[in-house]
């Protein structure tokens, strides 16, 4: 597998976490510098080692992974997506009591939800003769070069948008969710 392919392949895997990274930063606390590089090393980090895990699990447990890599995702990113749309609502807007997007156990459950379907692609990794050092460490490298700048980003859209963002930032978890289901499901991407 060429670099070219392995960027290419980092590039579309970190999309969705890109995506994440936009509208988690778009919350009434704006994040700054810090948060965005928690975000980027647990989106990459996971990035990566969700194919290494995958290629590892090979080919004994490739029809059982990608048949359920959706729907865990899905449910992931509509569970923290759905909070965020009830807390949008919640009276006064106070920030105290919310969940702390940018705490390790929210970046955990985030960073699952976006790398779900790199464990698929590291399965079928596993019937390719690939560098799975070289592969998974671009990879990585790619999400959170992305991820870091994409919660900035955020960061800016939360504070053009105000109060409406956490909504804006609730919904786009809960579509990236769908979108996710949908391609798997429907269109029949799944791998």
């Amino acid at each position: 597998m060429s670099l070219v392919t392995i960027l290419l392949t980092g590039f579309g895997l970190s999309m969705d976490a890109v995506a994440v990274s936009i509208s988690s930063a778009m919350a009434p606390a704006a994040p700054g510098r810090r948060e965005a590089l928690k975000m980027a090393l647990w989106f990459g980090a996971f990035q990566a080692l969700m194919p290494a895990l995958g290629f590892s699990l090979g080919v004994a447990f490739r029809g059982w992974v990608a048949a359920v890599d959706h729907w865990v995702a899905f449910a992931l990113l509509a569970l923290i997506g759905g909070k965020m749309i009830r807390e949008a609502f919640a009276r006064g807007h106070e920030d105290e009591g919310r969940a702390d997007r940018f705490a390790p156990a929210q970046l955990a459950v985030l960073a699952v939800a976006t790398s779900v379907d790199a464990l698929a692609v590291g399965v079928s990794f596993s019937l390719l003769d690939i560098g799975l050092l070289q592969t998974v460490a671009v990879i990585g490298l790619t999400t959170f070069a992305l991820c870091y700048p994409a919660v900035l980003f955020g960061r800016r859209l939360g504070e053009i948008f105000s109060k409406r963002a956490e909504l804006v930032g609730g919904l786009v978890l809960v579509a990236i969710g769908v979108k996710i289901l949908v391609e798997h499901t429907l269109l029949g991407s799944s791998q």
